[in-house]
């Protein structure tokens, strides 16, 4: 540690990473980085990125997500996305992106991502993540790009040579429009344990079951559903109905999505917001800080909008806010708070 301090100083004032970053962006030894490898594009508006991390890079537990700093039109971007790939070694990391309307960040990636290009990542998080001691039974739930964490539990049990049985339940439009689904197609043919089950909503007769989630459906797809440890990922309306087939057996259901939710305008709609070192000031709409702060013209770092990457974090100087997940409100004390989850109660001060 001394030893890095005193190159550091040697080096003058942008320490020894700014001249290894001129030579090669994956030398610095302080952030973690990475070279895209391989893009591919499994189905018409997804791309599959190959990243090669450089030394700094801590590995993640499958299930985990990363976010992902990229510059986009001059301006630094942030978006978590969770890996696919096995979560063994330190090697190579697979991340699938969808396009959709208004993603700046995934667009940017689907469309213009190439090998040779060079990332920022953060360390993974999350509580998604499967136990480290491996259940007994697993049952793996996803819809649309929601596939990503589970598909790699299940590329991660397959690679220990997990024996237990695995169903993976997959809910996709129509078999173009599944992601993985040729690789899914050949772990389930090469692992015995591993039960592969999909539903396509829009082409009845394509998969192994028809129609949208329900009990019925997942009576059929796992029977002994009641004794897996599930995990389930996708979009509300999906983890809506699998939280519904659990009541009364919540503590074997584990549930990430992927879609930011939609929160209804704080009842308490008073008062201003004060960005304090942007010296703005704006009546306060009752929305979450993190819109606020945007329809104020500013661009506060952000990543998942959900709550969960922490990305968005920000300094409160005064006054209280709202938790819009839990409804708690904060005292008028100085404290950090998420701005894409917090909504102000009357006049807030931000160190913004």
């Amino acid at each position: 540690m001394l030893g890095t301090r005193l190159l550091d100083a040697l080096a003058g004032p942008h320490g020894v990473d700014g001249y290894l970053e001129q030579i090669r962006p994956t030398w610095v030894r302080r952030e973690c980085r990475a070279r895209i490898v391989a893009v591919e594009y499994g189905t018409p508006d997804s791309a599959t990125l190959t990243l090669r991390p450089n030394g700094s890079w801590q590995g993640f537990r499958a299930g985990q997500f990363v976010r992902v700093d990229v510059e986009v039109d001059g301006v630094r971007r942030s978006r978590c996305y969770s890996p696919a790939s096995a979560a063994v070694g330190h090697g190579d990391l697979e991340l699938t992106v969808k396009s959709h309307p208004g993603g700046l960040v995934s667009n940017f990636l689907v469309e213009r991502a190439c090998p040779g290009m060079f990332v920022e990542l953060s360390e993974a998080d999350g509580d998604f993540y499967l136990p480290d001691e491996r259940p007994g039974r697993i049952l793996l739930i996803s819809g649309g790009s929601g596939i990503t964490p589970v598909m790699s539990m299940l590329r991660t049990l397959c690679a220990e040579g997990h024996a237990g049985p695995v169903t993976f339940l997959h809910y996709a439009p129509d078999p173009g429009r599944a992601i993985y689904r040729e690789a899914l197609e050949r772990l389930a043919a090469d692992h015995p344990n591993v039960r592969l089950v999909r539903s396509y909503t829009r082409e009845p007769g394509a998969g192994e079951l028809d129609g949208h989630f329900d009990r019925d459906r997942l009576a059929a797809a796992e029977p002994r559903f009641a004794d897996a440890e599930t995990f389930a990922c996708g979009p509300p309306k999906l983890l809506d109905a699998v939280r519904a087939a659990w009541e009364g057996m919540e503590k074997r259901l584990h549930v990430e999505s992927f879609v930011p939710p939609s929160f209804a305008p704080a009842s308490e709609s008073e008062g201003t917001v004060h960005f304090a070192a942007s010296g703005i000031q704006a009546q306060n709409d009752g929305a979450p800080l993190l819109e606020q702060a945007e329809s104020a013209g500013l661009e506060p770092e952000h990543g998942c909008r959900m709550g969960i990457c922490r990305s968005c974090s920000c300094r409160k100087r005064e006054g209280r806010v709202k938790n819009l997940q839990s409804g708690e409100v904060s005292s008028g004390e100085e404290e950090d708070i998420q701005l894409c989850i917090s909504a102000p109660v009357g006049d807030v001060v931000l160190e913004l």
